[in-house]
């Protein structure tokens, strides 16, 4: 299955990071130079202008995700958990 390595995502940094270690199946991480760094994958979260719906102002960040030395199996099996913890309203 083909995921997009790059995306828009809103969410808020904290609440990124509290769930990235269930998103990796309870894996270290560490985060060096604004990327999260674990076994094999690194995920770059940059902040882009907040979605403005009248009053209510909602954060945003760019997600990107690079794979280093995970074969197509390992890296599907990643983002399949991956996108699960972070896909809200079904989409």
């Amino acid at each position: 299955m083909k995921f997009p390595l790059a995306y828009d995502a809103t969410t808020s940094r904290e609440d990124f990071v509290r769930l990235l270690r269930l998103a990796t199946g309870g894996e270290e991480f560490h985060e060096i130079d604004g990327r999260f760094c674990g076994h094999g994958w690194f995920v770059r979260l940059t902040p882009i202008p907040p979605l403005e719906i009248g009053l209510v102002r909602l954060e945003r960040h760019r997600v990107e995700i690079e794979f280093d030395g995970l074969d197509e199996a390992a890296q599907d099996a990643f983002m399949r958990r991956f996108t699960r913890y972070y896909q809200r309203g079904g989409g």
